[in-house]
């Protein structure tokens, strides 16, 4: 008795501990379920590129702790909120607009949910809030112009004094003091100072008073008065009063003003208190093209604004949330979300929806939680039709309500096994894993379906006397060693993920495979002793469960079963002509289909009309994060949208003089790329040392001079001394500098980068392109001193493509050639020629190329789901080959005909192809009513998959069968058209052996 044999006798001898060993089992595993937790980040499918670990040491990486290279204080604990109000026709500059857009801020700030995730400084900067200080700025410049002037009147007047005291004109000098008096206190009041400050300008200003009095006894005692110590003493001394009387006075709203925390009461009554004329003006100063302030406000302004103009359609306010407290902080670009950012996220879309204004509300919570619900809304409106469709498909192919309801109970103990195994395996649920429910259940059915319809044939072959124990052994031993080699090859096809470096497509691999093999303990033995106890328990009472199986016993469905069989009596080798030339044209097909990693490719698009019959349970929500990124991408630079060449030094320091030059000529040539964003001035977003040191020379007076001296040759790049131009930078500006530079505990400069914003519409492909090309030049000439490399959230996401694509084709090739090794050994080893390995194998390779061309047709690409395809495709097309060839086989032996093994085949086993392959494209087919876009073409490019691999299996397969039994197989007869033997015997015995099947489990397959 062979392994079949003895399973089945286990199985069916010994039904009762079966059921009672699988439950147990089943529940055991069970309790995994309720561990397995969600995932929607993108970030899970990078791989360990040098490009990915690049980008982890110039952002750090939180698993280790270790620090990044360039973050400021804080920084790496952020993610950014784009809030774009849009003007429908109307002037989003007009004061109302801004003053709105302050109000709005109000509100975000009173809301505790919202308030608690922003950060400590700068959590919210948009263009009204650059306005309003621009105009605190001048009013402070005003006021401050005041007190200059105040000052020196007084200063003037003290000096008419002293005059006059020394002339003894005693009653010019008392009215000298009153004038004095007055004049401070008119300028104070002028100056709108306040009693408190007024009383500090009125003492600052006596102090400069005793000063001055000390100069000008100087001045009358001293010829070369200028070159007496004391008295340069006392006008240094007179400096500092007169800047702590003027800017001094200020310093508090200065240092607001520089922190970007001056209170919004105070900013909407600056742009209140202006009039027309005067808004006008502010307006334009902030937004016209300089370095600076104005550089920030173009930077939130859309790319087609012209600087200085005082209307616009739309405008951008950033909105910086910490995410230091989160377990896992992340940002837009797909990067993991808590749930508190995420809640406070659609907070804040919710309070911007209710303004009277148009906003747009983008963010990664927010694009988290679309993708999240996509899933759910796709599950909810899919799992129901899906159900729905397998029911009727197997109403059809049982006709029973007893197997029906078996089959779905060991769908769902599939089901449990393999999320069980998820949640004992510490393996999240994210965006791949949608798929693998619908696969279980196309698989489960599969194998239920030949496990049904061969023990309906055993039992009709039986006649009145067999027994339901007896029929199930045969149909178990004729059907098992099928099952374990499709189970086999299946999970070769899935295993085969196992060499691509994205973490999910390995996992997805793995719980696949497991589930497969969950199916066929499942479905070869739970659900088999199930249906052996409860059909002997009806029988007993008189219940006849005798069924006639799908496909059998002649009929509409019978003669189209037939024309594979018919076609390769007729013309084999035509049938396989045509076939050639079909995967040929698919071939090239699948060497043009592109690959997508994108945000995309997760984004629903508002829900279809149809979906608003749906019942409340199934109705899905509202989707806008799609249509607000392709507004995003088309206006502003998007926060996640940066590419990055990293600098590192490899033992000289990037301190070097000629590195500098180097970067400052690739800044030159991005300038002019098309992949980057060119700003409302029309410059390219490219920063670097260079740009950094300049835009603080530009506002800090000491370091332009060391900058300037630095630069021998004026050419603006500094050719000397550039270590201690760095550590200036990093003493006047520590925050620009530590962006673009890492310094080492030593004092050594290791570390540089260039940050380059990269423009919406520019592909992965392009910008990885681009940014090698602009890393190869900095390196260019180093001479090993230092390494470039190009890196960033575009440059990580086109890795991972290419990793999809090497992941397709490497899987592709492993699996076909395993598989083909597989089944050679397989078939020689039960007494078959290993030659019919390959032609059991290559109608699916036919059918991996006819999807590709498809694929390429239709313009679908490979991402995260489809990528899977060529496994899917192999794993279901050898299921279906193996059980024709199999069948076949076993005929052939039987009636020692051709054509009648053939037909029998295409009738019997192709009978139960078909309704598996039509539930199966039912449940794959659901996908296509899916939310989610990914899904939704995974669902379609499934379908058509097992469309195409079922039509190999019972077209082009029987043509292969006939040429292999003609050439290579066994020595049978080919006389006359055939017909299906009256009974077919799924054992294999002769009818006049079926007694003897009941006690020796029939013979092998």
């Amino acid at each position: 008795m062979n392994a079949p044999d003895r399973i089945a006798d286990a199985v069916t001898n010994h039904s009762r501990i079966v059921i009672v060993v699988l439950l147990l089992l089943t529940a055991a595993v069970g309790v995994g379920m309720p561990m397995v937790d969600q995932s929607s980040s993108l970030d899970q499918f990078e791989s360990e590129s040098q490009e990915a670990q690049a980008l982890e040491r110039i952002q750090g990486n939180s698993d280790d702790g270790t620090d990044p290279y360039f973050a400021t204080e804080g920084e790496e604990n952020t993610t950014s909120v784009q809030v774009i109000v849009r003007g429908d026709g109307d002037n989003v500059l007009a004061r109302e607009s801004l003053v709105s857009s302050l109000e709005f801020q109000q509100e975000l700030r009173n809301d505790e949910s919202i308030n608690s995730t922003l950060a400590e400084n700068r959590s919210i900067t948009g263009v009204e809030n650059l306005v309003a200080f621009t105009a605190i700025s001048g009013n402070l410049a005003e006021r401050e112009a005041v007190l200059e002037t105040g000052l020196n009147d007084t200063l003037e007047l003290q000096r008419e004094y002293l005059n006059q005291t020394a002339a003894g004109d005693e009653q010019a000098a008392a009215e000298t003091e009153a004038e004095i008096n007055a004049t401070i206190e008119q300028t104070a009041e002028s100056a709108a100072l306040g009693d408190e400050r007024a009383a500090e300008y009125e003492e600052l200003v006596q102090q400069a008073r005793e000063v001055e009095s000390g100069r000008w006894e100087i001045e009358q005692e001293t010829d070369n008065y200028e070159a007496s110590e004391e008295y340069r003493n006392l006008t240094a001394t007179l400096e500092q009063l007169r800047l702590g009387a003027t800017t001094g006075i200020f310093e508090a709203e200065y240092t607001q003003l520089q922190e970007g925390t001056v209170p919004l009461e105070d900013q909407l009554e600056a742009l209140e208190s202006l009039d027309d004329e005067e808004y006008e003006r502010v307006v334009q100063q902030t937004l016209s093209d300089g370095d600076g302030q104005e550089n920030v406000a173009l930077a939130l302004m859309p790319s087609s604004y012209e600087p200085g103009s005082t209307e616009a359609e739309t405008r951008m306010t950033s909105v910086t949330q910490s995410t230091q407290s989160d377990a896992a902080g992340g940002g837009m670009g797909g990067g993991a979300v808590s749930d508190r950012i995420v809640e406070s996220q659609l907070d804040i879309r919710d309070l911007a929806n209710a303004q009277d204004e148009d906003y747009i509300v983008f963010g990664g919570g927010i694009i988290t939680d679309e993708i999240d619900r996509s899933m759910g809304d796709s599950l909810a409106i899919v799992g129901p039709f899906a159900l729905l469709f397998v029911v009727v498909a197997l109403l059809i192919a049982y006709r029973d309500l007893i197997d029906i309801v078996l089959g779905v109970v060991g769908i769902v103990a599939v089901l449990v096994w393999t999320f069980g195994f998820m949640g004992w395996a510490d393996i999240a649920f994210n965006q791949m894993f949608v798929a693998v429910p619908v696969l279980l259940i196309g698989l489960s059915i599969d194998y239920a379906i030949h496990v049904f319809m061969r023990h309906r044939e055993q039992r009709e072959e039986d006649g009145q006397a067999g027994s339901v124990r007896g029929s199930m052994k045969v149909a178990l031993a004729g059907v098992g060693a099928a099952l374990i080699w499709v189970t086999a090859t299946t999970v070769i096809g899935f295993l085969s993920n196992l060499v691509s470096p994205i973490g999910p497509i390995r996992e997805f691999g793995i719980v696949s495979s497991v589930g497969i093999v969950a199916a066929l303990i499942i479905f070869g033995a739970l659900i088999p002793a199930m249906k052996v106890e409860l059909d002997e328990f009806l029988e007993s009472r008189g219940y006849d469960r005798r069924k006639r199986a799908f496909g059998t016993g002649g009929g509409r469905f019978s003669e189209v079963l037939t024309v594979g069989s018919t076609a390769a009596r007729k013309a084999p080798l035509v049938v396989l002509a045509l076939v050639l030339l079909l995967s040929i044209g698919g071939a090239y097909g699948a060497t043009q289909v592109d690959t997508s990693f994108q945000e995309e490719d997760f984004l629903a698009e508002s829900p279809p009309a149809w979906t608003d019959n749906l019942p409340g349970g199934m109705s899905p929500g509202e989707y806008q994060a799609k249509d607000d990124l392709d507004f995003v991408n088309q206006h502003f630079q998007r926060e996640d949208s940066q590419a990055q060449i990293l600098v590192e030094s490899d033992g000289g320091g990037v301190d070097d003089p000629e590195l500098l030059e180097q970067m400052n000529r690739t800044r030159d040539e991005a300038a002019a790329s098309d992949v980057v964003y060119t700003m409302a001035n029309g410059e390219a977003d490219v920063q670097g040392p260079l740009s950094t040191m300049e835009s603080v020379a530009a506002q800090n007076e000491s370091f332009n001079e060391s900058f300037r001296a630095a630069d021998t040759d004026g050419d603006g790049v500094p050719d000397e001394n550039v270590s201690a131009l760095y550590d200036q930078l990093l003493e006047v500006d520590e925050e620009a500098a530590s962006q673009v530079l890492h310094r080492t505990d030593d004092g050594e400069y290791d570390a540089t980068r260039m940050i380059v914003g990269i423009d919406g519409g520019a592909s992965a492909a392009d910008t990885t392109s681009e940014m090698r090309t602009f890393a190869d030049d900095v390196e260019d000439g180093s001479d090993g001193r230092w390494s470039a490399i190009a890196t960033g959230d575009p440059v990580v996401s086109h890795i991972v493509e290419q990793d999809l694509l090497d992941t397709v084709l490497e899987s592709l090739m492993i699996t076909l050639v395993a598989v083909f090794v597989f089944l050679s050994v397989a078939y020689w080893a039960t007494g078959d020629s290993a030659a019919l390995g390959a032609v059991t194998l290559l109608p699916v390779a036919f059918t991996v190329s006819w999807i590709l061309g498809t694929m390429y047709l239709i313009g679908m690409p490979f991402n995260v789901l489809t990528g899977m395809i060529t496994s899917l495709t192999i794993g279901l097309g050898v299921a279906y080959s193996i059980h024709v060839s199999d069948r076949y086989t076993l005929e052939l032996e039987r009636q020692g005909n051709v054509w009648s093994a053939l037909r029998t085949t295409v009738t019997g086993t192709g009978g139960a192809l078909l309704g598996s392959a039509a539930t199966t494209v039912g449940g794959f087919g659901t996908l296509a009513f899916a939310i989610l876009p990914a899904l939704r073409q995974f669902g379609i490019i499934t379908g058509l998959t097992i469309t195409y691999a079922f039509l190999a299996s019972v077209i082009v397969l029987p043509s292969l069968l006939v040429l292999w039994t003609r050439y290579l197989g066994p020595d049978v007869s080919f006389d006359g058209p055939g017909a299906a033997s009256p009974a077919a015997a799924s054992d294999g015995g002769t009818p006049a052996e079926t007694d003897a099947s009941d006690t020796n489990g029939g013979s092998d397959e």
